[in-house]
């Protein structure tokens, strides 16, 4: 089942868009791919979570180990792979976000769930779950040797045209959206997915989509301002 968990006057004002317009996308509103008949692929789910402090919403995202076999360094929502007992996509990201981030679930609504989206590269079939935290708690990097640091990321740096690119690979025709907020740098699947989120929930505003960089340099100029900055990426607000 995707769309609505709660009725849209369940969430502040500013949540109430997206939540409404879950009803109604499909999974070409966020990627070209879909699996073959042919392939398994693994259920996963990943927790978006929304939540709002003075200076205005923001959202929850951890950056991952650097000694981690795949995707190591990179940005991502907290999330993983379905296991037994998790009763679905929404029992999933909440466990993984409780795991990776010491998120407390009694003060996480869950209020929408997207659809599955296909990523090749790992062949997990994901399912965004959108959250609203109506209660805060502190979260922290639980395990280091999976998550290197977590960080609230307000919504309005997120779409700050200053913050935001387009990233390419040498050798292919991919290009994608990016971000450099916070002294994260994310891009790929959670690139996108908060892309088109900014989108749909209205928060997006004019930025320059023609700005496309090489990823290995865009990425290797990233680390070497954190390094004469003396930090490592995770300046994020907790």
């Amino acid at each position: 089942m995707t769309g609505p968990l709660v009725e849209p006057e369940a969430v502040p004002a500013w949540l109430r868009p997206l939540v409404k317009v879950s009803a109604e996308v499909d999974s070409r509103a966020f990627t070209r791919f879909s699996p073959p008949e042919d392939l398994l692929t693994r259920a996963a789910a990943v927790l978006i979570l929304f939540g709002e402090r003075a200076d205005g919403p923001d959202v929850l995202l951890t950056r991952r180990a650097e000694t981690l076999g795949s995707h190591a360094g990179q940005v991502a929502f907290p999330g993983g792979g379905a296991e037994d007992g998790d009763g679905g996509p929404v029992g999933t990201a909440l466990r993984e976000a409780e795991e990776e981030t010491g998120v407390d679930p009694s003060g996480v609504l869950p209020v929408a769930v997207l659809p599955e989206l296909y990523v090749p590269v790992s062949r997990f079939a994901v399912t965004p779950v959108l959250a609203y935290w109506h209660e805060p708690s502190p979260v922290r990097a639980v395990d280091p040797g999976e998550t290197a640091a977590v960080a609230r990321v307000s919504l309005a740096d997120l779409a700050d045209p200053a913050n935001r690119f387009r990233v390419s690979r040498e050798g292919t025709s991919w290009k994608g959206p990016a971000f450099n907020v916070d002294g994260l740098f994310v891009w790929g699947f959670t690139a996108g997915l908060l892309s088109v989120l900014l989108s749909l929930g209205g928060w997006e505003r004019e930025w320059e989509t023609g700005d496309v960089r090489d990823l290995d340099v865009a990425w290797a100029e990233h680390q070497a301002r954190n390094a004469a900055l003396g930090g490592s990426g995770e300046e994020g607000r907790r």
